[in-house]
């Protein structure tokens, strides 16, 4: 998925002074989750050639190499406009400056690998400590409860009787018995059927992965075509647009409740490097902060963001999607501007307190966050209470 690269980095004019940054992306390519896979697979994955790290120790992996090829890349891109382009980042990893973030599933620890050696090269990576929280509380992936917000996604999600949700899924019935017939998934199997998540997931893996798409094991000529795939893609992104913003108001009431700790955290962490007073001339900050701190989540993360953001066209976040909060002082009046980036280009929200969001004064940012979750997410005790 695109992100910040240097050759397409929307350079702000020289009158701003960047200040700190916070990334979040979805991991990289991996293989298909074992509960994605059909009963019978016509071809093996192979996974034999992983050199990871997990919290500092090497491990075995499912993850693809060619994951693991774009995750060095995208830290590397990063590097490229955060280091090279823009004096952000040090030289050499320093633990006082950036921090790397990662949530319980094994697959962050194995992106962060590679993104930090695409950042800061071999060396950083022996030593190098990633951030993760307890996984009963993480707020990154995100895994706390909230059963309020549970209560809500049931009621229009998969599962459920709403009706924007059934007509969708009478609709692909035909789609459906057509890729039940080949992959050999049962029909009342209803973890391939409450949506298209199992199929979007087990057919992009296959693609991402050059791999063939699938036939019958039976019947070799009956084959998952382009087009169905492309439909089963179609239909994966309306899904979303449905859960994060087009099943109405509903949808920013779900995604705030989910992720509003994770907001509060960067609303914080907003405030905190204002007040570390960092000198773009002498290239350090005189009261010390961390100017960049990277987050590796999942699609559900990035989706949660998007919707509370109320970005004005909805996608499923693919492997490697990003969102980024850059941080700006103004040098005339010394102000704080903040711009955000989707995809390496700047969010637009429908939302009318954010509109674009390209050198807002970032008061206004922080206080609709604060509006929704509180400030150090003060309401989501209340918000998950159902």
């Amino acid at each position: 998925m695109p992100h910040a690269r240097r050759p397409e980095y929307p350079e702000v004019n020289s009158s701003y002074v960047l200040e700190y940054v916070e990334v979040i992306h979805r991991h990289h390519k991996r293989t298909p989750y074992a509960a994605n896979a059909f009963p019978v697979e016509g071809y093996p994955w192979y996974c034999d050639d992983e050199a990871l790290f997990y919290y500092g120790a090497p491990l075995p992996t499912p993850d693809h190499s060619r994951g693991l090829d774009d995750s060095w890349q995208h830290g590397s891109d990063l590097y490229g406009v955060y280091h090279d382009l823009l004096g952000l980042l040090p030289d050499k990893y320093d633990p006082n400056l950036v921090t790397f973030r990662v949530t319980n599933n094994i697959i962050t620890s194995q992106v962060a690998s590679m993104v930090t050696s695409g950042m800061f090269g071999g060396e950083a990576q022996q030593n190098l400590p990633l951030l993760v929280q307890p996984a009963s509380i993480d707020s990154l992936e995100p895994a706390y409860t909230c059963l309020a917000a549970t209560k809500s996604f049931s009621a229009y999600g998969p599962g459920s009787n709403d009706s924007g949700w059934t007509s969708h899924l009478k609709a692909a019935s035909d789609l459906y018995a057509k890729l039940d017939s080949i992959s050999g998934v049962s029909p009342i199997d209803s973890g391939f059927h409450m949506s298209f998540d199992h199929y979007f997931d087990n057919l992009s893996a296959r693609l991402c992965h050059a791999k063939p798409l699938p036939c019958n094991t039976s019947n070799p000529s009956l084959c998952v075509t382009q087009a169905m795939a492309d439909e089963v893609f179609r239909l994966g992104q309306y899904e979303y647009s449905y859960f994060y913003r087009d099943a109405g108001p509903r949808t920013l009431e779900y995604s705030t409740a989910k992720y509003g700790i994770w907001v509060a955290e960067l609303a914080e962490n907003l405030r905190q490097a204002m007040l570390a007073n960092y000198s773009a001339s002498a290239g350090d900050r005189t009261n010390g902060g961390i100017r960049y701190r990277h987050n590796i989540a999942h699609d559900g993360s990035i989706s949660l963001i998007l919707s509370i953001l109320q970005i004005e066209k909805m996608v499923w976040p693919g492997m490697g999607s990003e969102v980024v909060f850059e941080l700006y002082k103004r040098k005339q009046n010394q102000q704080y501007y903040i711009r955000v980036l989707w995809g390496g280009q700047v969010l637009r929200s429908s939302s009318p307190t954010l509109g674009i969001l390209d050198m807002l004064p970032v008061e206004i940012l922080i206080a609709y966050f604060d509006g929704l979750v509180g400030r150090k997410a003060e309401k989501i005790p209340s918000l998950c209470n159902p």
